[in-house]
């Protein structure tokens, strides 16, 4: 019998805001298949706390920056699938999986962009590619950027430079999947306490402090605070939302 109840898929939702994302899916009714890379553990207790709430949830190994995985991947989705829900389908992806780099221009290795630039881009516009067979109309894609794309830090040329460039990818795939209306939106974090970037925006004070300063909430902002709002992206209540990039900062440096 097939599944009436829509199902999202989240690349590296084993912590942190990926964590935070399923979650709050799942608190909206969704089913969610989450990725990860090498912590099968932690992916393991989302899946539980997701199926705690009474929803369908599994953990399945991917590397986005290593393009020869995705097929084997997609064929794995597309089992699960078949055998949970009686159809290879499902509704929503949210490209999350990503690494930090903070290094000055003058320092910044061929290696360093490269390794940036497959997992932030290269990946997400192969991956979303390779998706697109077996998601359904009237879905939606969220793709993860931040705030460096906008606001400039010394130390995150590559990062915010790549983080833009999907943010203009985004607005071509809406307009190409318009006609099988998937909407596709950006979710765009300000500086998150996680263990993100070895966790400097959460364990370095001055650091902390500095970016509340400048803040309009008077805060850094949590986990708590983003996935939410991808959730709510995922729900016929954003429908009309299309093309659109939606910072999530507390109103960090306007």
């Amino acid at each position: 019998m097939e599944s009436t109840t829509k199902m999202a898929l989240v690349t590296g939702g084993s912590r942190g805001l990926g964590k935070n994302m399923a979650l709050a899916l799942a608190a909206k009714g969704l089913d969610v298949i989450l990725t990860y890379h090498t912590n099968k553990t932690a992916a393991d207790d989302v899946v539980a706390q997701i199926e705690a709430m009474g929803r369908q949830a599994v953990a399945l190994q991917l590397d986005t920056t290593d393009r020869t995985q995705f097929d084997a991947f997609l064929e794995n989705v597309t089992t699960y699938l078949q055998e949970k829900r009686g159809q290879a389908r499902f509704d929503f992806l949210i490209n999350n999986a990503g690494t930090a780099l903070y290094a000055p221009i003058e320092a910044v290795t061929e290696e360093q962009m490269d390794a940036v630039y497959d997992i932030h881009y290269k990946g997400v516009f192969f991956l979303t590619q390779k998706a697109l067979p077996l998601m359904n109309e009237g879905g939606g894609i969220v793709n993860i950027s931040s705030g460096l794309a906008r606001m400039t830090m010394p130390g995150s040329s590559v990062y915010g430079s790549l983080k833009a460039a999907v943010e203009t990818l985004s607005r071509y795939m809406a307009k190409e999947l318009g006609p099988r209306k998937i909407r596709v939106n950006v979710v765009a974090p300000g500086a998150i306490e996680t263990d993100f970037g070895g966790g400097r925006v959460r364990d370095n004070k001055d650091i902390n402090d500095q970016i509340a300063g400048y803040t309009a909430l008077g805060r850094v902002g949590l986990p708590d605070d983003i996935g939410g709002v991808v959730a709510f992206l995922c729900t016929e209540d954003a429908y009309w939302i299309n093309g659109q990039r939606i910072e999530v900062s507390g109103g960090q440096a306007l």
